[in-house]
């Protein structure tokens, strides 16, 4: 069991204005780059045995590794990389690792249906400037829907609906900056 702490003061702090200027990514010590990605479509539980253990569907494989070389080419480049540790995430980034082959990955229960706080607190956690999240929704989407808090074209179209393996790129400053969604790529869209 994971104890949920009380979100740390700017956590999911989101001012009214970005900063104009994203800058570089690289920031001792702090994260600036937060790329998030849902895994891809599974069969269902009656299908694959319990929820913790559904394989991805044949859908969803050939998805996976398009919206990772998607992210990547629009600029995702995780230092580390946090992965649910159920089936159907871990078969995720199975997928996504060719994309992201020098990024540190760590296998996570705590992400396993985790809500949007523990998910970023686990990304803070992680020490690196740049993280990515392979994890689920509703706290997936709920956490994107948080950062992605302006009122643009694409900000409004992650807000509306996170499916399986879409996935967000999420850029700030500094800690004292708003997250600012830099991208975001569905299945469906490519």
């Amino acid at each position: 069991m994971v104890k949920v702490l009380a979100t740390p003061p700017g956590l999911l702090q989101m001012p009214e204005m970005a900063a104009q200027n994203p800058g570089s990514l690289r920031q001792q010590g702090q994260m600036r780059q937060l790329v998030l990605l849902r895994h891809a479509k599974a069969v269902t539980a009656e299908d694959g045995g319990g929820d913790f253990e559904r394989a991805l569907a044949p859908e969803g494989r050939e998805a996976a590794s398009r919206v990772a070389a998607a992210l990547a080419k629009a600029g995702a480049a995780p230092e580390i990389v946090l992965v649910s540790d159920s089936r159907r995430t871990r078969e995720t980034w199975e997928l996504a690792k060719p994309s992201f082959a020098t990024a540190e990955v760590k296998f996570l229960r705590s992400l396993y249906h985790a809500p949007a706080e523990t998910l970023m607190q686990e990304a803070e956690r992680a020490g690196g400037n740049a993280v990515m999240l392979v994890g689920h929704n509703p706290g997936l989407h709920d956490l994107a829907s948080r950062l992605a808090h302006r009122n643009n074209a694409l900000d409004i179209k992650l807000r509306s609906k996170f499916p399986t393996a879409a996935g967000a790129i999420f850029t700030r400053q500094d800690k004292k900056s708003s997250w600012k969604l830099q991208d975001f790529v569905a299945p469906k869209d490519l």
